[in-house]
C-alpha cells in the first residue's frame, strides 16, 4: 500500500517543507564558484586567516569570522586534513576525526612529558568526581578494564607459550627413557 501526503495530513507541520520558496535551507543549495546565491544579508568582512583553517567541503568559503583555535598539527593534524578532503555525509570525514582526536590527546601528554610537566591523568578524566557521585558505576567501569586486559595478557602469554610447553614435553620425554 502505497502513502500518499494526504495520509499524513492530520499531523501538525507535516509537509511544511515540500514548497522550496517556503523551505529555509532551500536558498543555500544553489551554489556557484566561491560565494553561492542565496544570502539575504550583508555578508560581513572576511577575517583575514592568520593560521591554517580546515573547512567543509560542502562549503565553497570560509565563515567570516573563523576563531583562533590552534591550527592543525603533527600526526593529528595530517589526519584532519585527511579527513577534511571528503564530504561531511562519508564516514572518511568522521572517522579519522575521531581518531585525530584520540590522537591529540596522546600529543598532548607526550608534549607535557617533553615540557616537564606530569600530567594528572587522574583528576583530567574527572574520576575524582566520578568516585564521589557514582562509585558503583566507577568500579564497574575498572572492573571490566581490568578484565579485558588480563584475558587480552592471558590470550598473549598462552599463545606464545604452546611451542615452548610442547619443546619442555619432549625433553621431559626423551629424558624419562
Amino acid at each position: 500500500m502505497e502513502k500518499t501526503a494526504q495520509d499524513f495530513a492530520h499531523i501538525p507541520g507535516w509537509g511544511i517543507d515540500n514548497d522550496p520558496r517556503n523551505e529555509p535551507t532551500y536558498p543555500m543549495r544553489q551554489r556557484n564558484g566561491q560565494e553561492h546565491e542565496g544570502y539575504t544579508w550583508q555578508r560581513p568582512e572576511q577575517q583575514v586567516p592568520d593560521r591554517e583553517i580546515l573547512h567543509s567541503t560542502e562549503r565553497p568559503n570560509l565563515a567570516a569570522v573563523t576563531g583562533n583555535s590552534p591550527a592543525p598539527s603533527g600526526l593529528s593534524g595530517m589526519i584532519r586534513r585527511f579527513a577534511f578532503k571528503y564530504s561531511e555525509n562519508e564516514y572518511l570525514h568522521w572517522l579519522p576525526l575521531l581518531m585525530a582526536d584520540k590522537v591529540n590527546v596522546v600529543e598532548g601528554i607526550i608534549e607535557d612529558l617533553t615540557h616537564g610537566t606530569v600530567p594528572n591523568i587522574w583528576a583530567e578524566k574527572g574520576y575524582p568526581a566520578e568516585w564521589k557521585h557514582d562509585k558503583k558505576g566507577m568500579i564497574v567501569k575498572l572492573a571490566t578494564f581490568a578484565a579485558v586486559v588480563g584475558g587480552g595478557i592471558f590470550l598473549l602469554t598462552r599463545k606464545g607459550d604452546k611451542p615452548r610447553r610442547r619443546e619442555l614435553g619432549r625433553r621431559y620425554a626423551s629424558a624419562s627413557r
